[in-house]
């Protein structure tokens, strides 16, 4: 039996999924939504996926990466936005989505609340306290500007700079505003701070980092945390100069120098030249007044002391009559010894007569020869002596040696290792040993094998022992052995 035919139109899935799509786009082309933001995912293509979220219900939103970099912000968890758009479908899962093509905080009180909270993150951790901040160089050299390369603020500050002392600068340019801005601030910081000493682009001495006034939207970029720890990370000292002297970011107080406006920084960072000139210019002649005013009061102490002091001619007068008188005793003393030491001389040349001299050698030279007569025997003696002492010596010490003890008749007996065996527990039979004599070495095996011990001798009677000579006196001059 057939079922009745029905005049309900039939859909295939994707025309069902493409009518869903027109509706929901034709219905909901345009709303406004308020609500938290839940889920923040950036993706590597720079789009944005998040939810939004109120306390009963999530909707998924999509922001492409065009629109995205135009956010002044960054989107985060628990930020309650305003956002505009339109709802779409998904055919390939079903689901809706709303496509945002603005976002913006529900309010500066939304802004200020994240704020205050990553203040206090940041803080917590150390980045603002007063220890970690640097003195700026008195007199930079090289100073390194990262603000936008269009615009008043470089102008202020290369115009301040070239006003008071020109110098050096670098300029790095970013974008001061918008989803991209952080990201280079933070990169033009750390390039700085990278550059090697000695290299081809000079070090800068001082950073300045710059932008001028906006709203907290325009500002934020200088708020992310990214700027703030490479401002907190920098080597070289860093002034902050964003927006006017009202506007406060959190690099302010990242930096080792808060400057009221882009143009303050350029007075902090330099001081003015033509001040300096002036300055050196009155110390300098306040030196060379007091100068000329020690000198003067020196000279005047001089002559009052001078004036005390008796005259040269009294002071060596009497020192020169004492001279003349030495050198008059000099040559008289001089002369004196003189004909002293040569009465001496003639003196002993009289005794160095020839013959005095022959007989005095001759006499010496007998007296010589008498001793060496006598001390050839007395060597004798004394080697004769030494060598009895030294066969003595040589005797005891062969007695209680090692050869000695062998020569005796005894045996040393080791292992198969080479061991010492110094008792008859440490073997069994059938082991091998080594039976060292005096002459020469044996095999032997304990117990003798398999063959049967050869039987003992009958007992006999002991055989009288032979009488023991006497022991022969020992030679004049050789100790006893024992």
């Amino acid at each position: 039996m057939t079922e009745p035919a029905s005049n309900v139109h039939e859909y295939s899935v994707s025309e069902l999924a493409r009518s869903l799509k027109r509706t929901v786009e034709e219905t909901y082309g345009h709303v406004r939504v308020r609500g938290e933001l839940g889920r923040v995912i950036i993706a590597k293509s720079g789009h944005v996926y998040l939810d939004m979220k109120d306390e009963s219900a999530v909707i998924d939103a999509v922001m492409w990466k065009g629109l995205a970099a135009t956010l002044n912000f960054r989107p985060e968890e628990g930020l309650e936005v305003i956002v505009e758009g339109r709802l779409s479908t998904f055919p390939g899962r079903s689901k809706y989505q709303l496509i945002i093509e603005r976002m913006e905080p529900a309010g500066a009180g939304a802004l200020m609340a994240l704020l205050e909270a990553r203040k206090a993150a940041l803080a917590a951790e150390g980045l603002f306290a007063p220890e970690r901040k640097r003195a700026i160089p008195f007199l930079p050299r090289v100073i390194g500007v990262v603000t936008s390369p269009t615009g008043a603020v470089i102008r202020d500050i290369l115009h301040r700079l070239d006003d008071r002392f020109p110098v050096h600068v670098l300029r790095w340019p970013v974008l001061v505003q918008g989803e991209q801005a952080a990201g280079q601030i933070a990169a033009a910081i750390e390039g700085f701070n990278a550059l090697e000493p000695g290299g081809r682009v000079p070090v800068p001495d001082v950073l300045i980092v710059a932008r001028g006034g906006g709203s907290v939207e325009d500002l934020w970029a200088f708020n992310e945390e990214i700027v703030v720890r490479a401002a907190a990370a920098s080597r070289i000292p860093l002034i902050s100069a964003v927006g006017h002297e009202t506007d406060t970011t959190l690099i302010d107080f990242a930096s080792d120098r808060r400057a009221p406006t882009p143009t303050g920084a350029a007075e902090i960072a330099v001081p003015v030249r033509r001040e300096l000139a002036e300055r050196a210019s009155a110390l300098g002649a306040r030196l060379t007044r007091a100068l000329t005013r020690l000198v003067d009061r020196k000279g005047a102490d001089l002559r009052s002391a001078a004036r005390a002091l008796p005259r040269p001619d009294t002071l060596l007068g009497e020192a020169r009559q004492r001279l003349d008188y030495a050198s008059g005793r000099l040559d008289s003393a001089a002369r004196l010894r003189i004909e002293r030491v040569r009465g001496r001389l003639d003196g002993l040349s009289g005794r160095l007569r020839p013959a005095a001299l022959t007989r005095d050698i001759s006499d010496k030279h007998q007296r010589l020869t008498r001793l060496a007569v006598r001390l050839k025997p007395a060597q004798a003696r004394a080697l004769t002596d030494r060598k009895r002492t030294l066969d003595g010596l040589a005797a005891r010490l062969n007695s209680v040696s090692h050869e000695g003890v062998l020569a005796r008749g005894f045996a040393l007996v080791t292992d198969v290792n080479g061991k010492l065996v110094r008792a008859a527990s440490a073997l069994t039979d059938g082991d091998a040993v080594t039976l060292e004599f005096r002459d020469a070495k044996r095999g032997a095996v304990i117990g003798g094998g398999d063959r049967a011990p050869a039987p003992s001798p009958a007992p006999t009677s002991p055989a009288p022992r032979k009488a023991k000579p006497k022991p022969k006196p020992p030679a004049p001059g050789q100790g006893d052995l024992f």
